[in-house]
């Protein structure tokens, strides 16, 4: 068989053994190149002069071979054996009567594989239960259900939590009275949720004329209330509470501020 070397255009004679040691890969010995010899791979030579070798196309399926040469027979290989060995080949392949029932009556154990994947997965659903446990306890369906399962364990649910209901009211910046670089920020919120929940962290941002960034702090509710059982209560539905937050003064540059309830 022939192939051509696509760098060099060198045409070379190879055989079966050739082809067969890298799968079609070969080396030019002109040009060093390594390419696929199937691309070009012939039979027999074109009429000279010779330019290039055809390049055979692709197929996006195999192509079926229809000429059969020779096939094997396994059934060939004991025509040449001796009855005395053939019958004991036979006995070597075979189980005894007793060994083969116990076998077939033997059950499969797939019970302990099953348990286990069931654990796992009772597992697996556990700890994604509890790492969205706050999703799960703001949701009103989730929750409808989880209240009367927890009333009857004798455990409490966290207050359920809906930023969007909190509305802010008034809101308000002036120095501080009292504190030299300071300012006293404070506001009027209210709970328009038809539930109680819990005081949210409070973000407040003040910014410049641009409306960049100049400083930011987040408060939490024991930061800004000094009422512990107030907290743990929570803010009731539809009632308001005043907030009064004491900042550093960040400078003039300072002329607007922002809330945000997380």
């Amino acid at each position: 068989m022939y192939a051509q070397c696509p760098e060099c255009l060198t045409i070379y004679k190879l055989s079966g053994a050739d082809l067969a040691a890298a799968h079609g890969s070969v080396r030019c010995g002109h040009c060093a190149a390594v390419f696929d010899a199937l691309w070009t791979l012939t039979a027999q030579l074109p009429p000279e002069p010779i330019e290039y070798l055809e390049v055979h196309a692709s197929q996006p399926a195999p192509p079926q071979l229809d000429l059969p040469v020779f096939r094997p027979n396994p059934a060939q290989a004991m025509l040449f054996v001796e009855p005395a060995d053939r019958e004991r080949a036979a006995e070597r392949s075979s189980l005894p009567a007793f060994a083969a029932a116990k076998r077939r009556a033997r059950a499969p154990r797939n019970a302990p594989w099953l348990i286990g994947s069931v654990l796992l997965l009772a597992t697996l659903a556990g700890q994604i239960a509890w790492a969205e446990r706050a999703r799960w306890i703001d949701d009103g369906r989730v929750r409808a259900w989880l209240e009367p399962i927890c009333a009857h364990l004798g455990c409490r649910l966290p207050l359920r939590r809906d930023a969007a209901t909190l509305a802010l009211l008034s809101r308000d910046i002036r120095p501080h009275p009292s504190v030299p670089g300071a300012l006293i920020i404070s506001a009027t919120l209210r709970n328009d949720a038809p539930f109680a929940q819990p005081f949210p962290t409070v973000q407040i941002t003040l910014s410049d004329l641009d409306e960049k960034r100049v400083a930011m702090r987040r408060f939490r509710p024991s930061e800004y209330l000094a009422d512990a059982r107030a907290i743990g209560a929570g803010l009731a539905p539809g009632a308001s509470t005043a907030l009064v937050f004491e900042v550093a003064d960040p400078g003039r540059n300072a002329v607007a501020f922002e809330f945000e309830f997380e």
